[in-house]
């Protein structure tokens, strides 16, 4: 249950998207109803290299408008989402370097690319990958910049907007840093945190 109130919690701070993860092996496995949310808000489920057939299963039965692809899920796979008419966001990890000719496959299938911290999970690493390599994006895909980001990272995700780097940066992606424990999120702690980053 207070995994229920906590994501209405969440929801009240009206995200633009608010993600759902459904891979087993994450402490942060979903597996229970999602809350009524506004309209408003783009649920979006999570998945790592699961079954094509699984992954419309989770569609029907959450009406999810957005998927978040986390493993290496090829660019056939994800073109065949697309029957689904929902957005696609496809999950890239980045430590100090990244070749971004991988990114050439999925041009024009996926909505959005996504920008984590390569580390020994598969997302949640709790650290950020040096954003200057962003620097030399070479797409015009928007692009949500996720990894580790917390509190300590507002100035900078400041200056960053500033940077020409931020160009195609379409969202911020949070989850570990604002976390009581996995699944369960510091709602005080969002909230400030989105003030101080609209101010």
């Amino acid at each position: 249950m207070k995994y229920q109130d906590n994501m209405q919690a969440v929801g009240r701070l009206q995200p633009d998207y608010m993600g759902f993860i459904f891979y087993d092996k994450s402490p942060r496995f979903f597996d229970t109803e999602i809350p009524k949310l506004t309209e408003t808000i783009t649920k979006t489920g999570v998945f790592v290299d699961a079954d094509l057939d699984k992954v419309f299963q989770m569609i029907e039965k959450h009406d999810l408008k957005a998927i978040q692809l986390h493993g290496i899920e090829s660019a056939e796979y994800c073109n065949t989402l697309k029957t689904s008419h929902i957005e696609i966001i496809k999950v890239f990890s980045i430590r100090n370097e990244f070749n971004f000719d991988v990114l050439q496959p999925y041009e024009g299938i996926v909505d959005y690319f996504l920008f984590d911290t390569k580390g020994e999970l598969l997302g949640g690493n709790g650290y950020t990958f040096d954003w200057n390599v962003l620097k030399d994006y070479p797409s015009t895909t928007s692009y949500f910049l996720s990894g580790g980001i917390g509190f300590d990272e507002v100035e900078k995700l400041k200056e960053f907007q500033e940077d020409p780097a931020s160009k195609y940066c379409y969202a911020i992606d949070v989850n570990s840093k604002f976390e009581i424990e996995p699944g369960l999120k510091n709602i005080n702690e969002l909230e400030k945190f989105k003030h101080e980053l609209q101010h």
